[in-house]
């Protein structure tokens, strides 16, 4: 995805650990909480304000309940707190949903309800690649893992997702994942076990090369710019995005959706 200037360009598409890290302490926000580089301090004064990187992967590996396979595959184990926050989020979107997807039925109006729902950590879960690669994302990397691997549904959100289309929700996936890893995306969501349509109409990819004529900003789309943009497209096409889901306030941000869900993701931040 493009990135402000302030992110150096072989940071590819994701700041990883130790580059949100800075780029939180120079604009003084929260990412970790602990040791945070305060406002007031947004250049650290001493290391202390500074979080250690391995403790920070270390806690992260504990909350997604790190289980290493004999072969030494990383996964997250579905009794971990991350698992549980999801779940409890489901509980919440579950239950908005019935009640919202219930009105549209009886109201009758014109515009059919859609959910729209982020690929990376919101429907599929990458915690496995990040382990491989360390944290460090490049686009090499994650075309290889891409191409060869499927990764795990996020815990229940296949099952939530397939819930709200037999209830009548038309589903939409909008990824920053660039239009050649289409194919693999698409085989993913499949496989593990995604049953709604999965055409070029429901799936969306970024295509830098060649943008969609419905996005005015062409190839210089921020992430916030081209997923509301797009959202806007579905609805133009007669949907009513009632509840749009996703890991980043990225995906989230820019109108164009009644109500939405933040998924939790500690590993990474997309601007």
């Amino acid at each position: 995805m493009p990135r402000p200037a302030r992110f150096r360009p072989a940071l590819s598409r994701r700041a990883r650990l130790g580059a949100t890290t800075v780029a939180a302490l120079v604009a003084g926000t929260a990412v970790f909480g602990i040791g945070q580089a305060t406002a007031e301090h947004s250049v650290p004064r001493t290391d202390k304000e500074i979080p250690n990187l391995t403790q920070v992967q270390d806690k992260i590996k504990a909350y997604y309940g790190d289980t290493v396979t004999a072969d030494g595959e990383h996964y997250a184990s579905p009794r971990s707190n991350y698992a549980r926050q999801v779940r409890g989020i489901e509980a919440k979107a579950r239950g908005y949903l019935s009640k919202t997807l219930a009105g549209h039925g009886r109201t009758g109006g014109k515009a059919k309800p859609a959910i729209v729902v982020d690929i990376d950590d919101t429907s599929l879960l990458t915690y496995n690649y990040e382990l491989q690669v360390g944290f460090h994302f490049t686009e090499e990397s994650q075309d290889k893992y891409l191409a060869s691997t499927d990764m795990d549904p996020v815990f229940g959100m296949d099952r939530l997702v397939n819930w709200a289309h037999d209830k009548g929700a038309e589903v939409f996936f909008l990824t920053g994942r660039k239009e050649a890893q289409r194919a693999w995306s698409v085989r993913n969501l499949k496989n593990v076990g995604y049953g709604v349509p999965l055409d070029r109409g429901h799936v969306y990819l970024k295509d830098k090369e060649h943008p969609p004529a419905y996005l005015p900003c062409g190839k210089t789309c921020t992430t916030i710019e081209y997923k509301s943009g797009t959202r806007k497209h579905i609805e133009s096409q007669g949907y009513n995005i009632v509840a749009n889901f996703g890991d980043q306030y990225s995906d989230l941000r820019g109108g164009a959706g009644d109500r939405t869900f933040k998924m939790p993701n500690p590993m990474y931040y997309l601007p």
